[in-house]
Parts: structure tokens; sequence; C-alpha cells
């Protein structure tokens, strides 16, 4: 299984903030902004494992501004890491100004999915290697939030988690 770079798994999702997606005051639904989120997690995973993926988790979202109606949204999603069977994917999303172009970050997250067979199974995924300092930066983190991850959940003992005892040494 040949790895792969973060930019191959690069998904890019434009669209516009329609009525039925908004709230009274008129600013995009928080539910709508994450099944768009994870349809371009969804993507980018799949391009990554090249298989069938499923979401196990949404890790982290920041909902930083709000996005008002008749805004054009766009939703970037690269996996940030991959471990065995699962892959992080990191997005950005981002608000354009209608008369001038300009860009302003609005929210980021973080998906965590897992590559299935048929029977939803799930089957090994490529190692991924990050090219630019910021997917350097998102793929040495991945592993100290799924590590995070798995000590809240009980799943690893304090003393299994290195990258954050990494942290406090």
């Amino acid at each position: 299984m040949q790895a792969k770079t973060p930019e191959q798994s690069k998904t890019t999702m434009t669209d516009l903030v329609l009525p039925s997606e908004t709230n009274h005051l008129n600013n995009l639904f928080g539910g709508e902004l994450l099944a768009r989120m994870d349809r371009a997690a969804s993507i980018s995973a799949g391009r990554h494992a090249r298989s069938i993926v499923v979401t196990a988790s949404v890790n982290h979202v920041a909902f930083n501004s709000v996005v008002p109606l008749g805004s054009v949204l766009t939703v970037e999603a690269k996996v940030s890491r991959a471990f065995s069977t699962s892959m992080e994917i990191y997005m950005d999303v981002w608000m354009e100004n209608r008369e001038s172009g300009a860009r302003t970050k609005v929210n980021e997250a973080i998906y965590t999915f897992v590559a299935v067979n048929d029977a939803g199974r799930p089957i090994k995924v490529p190692e991924i290697f990050p090219e630019t300092a910021l997917e350097t930066e998102r793929f040495n983190a991945a592993l100290r939030r799924k590590q995070l991850s798995l000590l809240l959940a009980g799943k690893i003992k304090p003393n299994d988690a290195t990258e954050l005892k990494a942290l406090f040494d």
C-alpha cells in the first residue's frame, strides 16, 4: 500500500447559504454546517483510502463566526493523519465576501473516519506523509488528539499516552 500526501485527499466544496438552511436570525444552522463538513470529510477520507468510509467521530468543531443567508461558503478538507484503519480529517471553512472576494475563516473541524470493506469491517489505510509546515503540524498533533480521546474513553491508561506525557515532561 503506497503512502499518500494530504494534498491527494484534498476536497473543496463551495455552496450558497439558502433560506431553508438558516435559523430565525438568518444565519446558517450549525447542523447544516456539520452535514456539509461530514460530506467533505467523507469524500476526503474516501480519496485517501479508496474504499467505503464511515464517520467514527466528530472530534472538534469551532463555530467562530456566524454565516449569514446568501453567503458563499467553502469547506476544505484533507486527511491530516492516517492510523491503521482510521483517518483524521481536518477541515477549514471559509466565507467569501461576494463583492471583494476576500475570504474569512469562520470555522474549523476535525472528524475521524474509518475505512471498511463491503461487510462493514475495518480495513487498512495507506500512511500519509505531510509536505507543508501546516500539514506537519496537524499530522503531529493528530496523535496527541487520538491519545487524549482514547484516554478519556478509558481505552488506554495514562502511562500509555506517550505523546500526552511528553507535553508535561
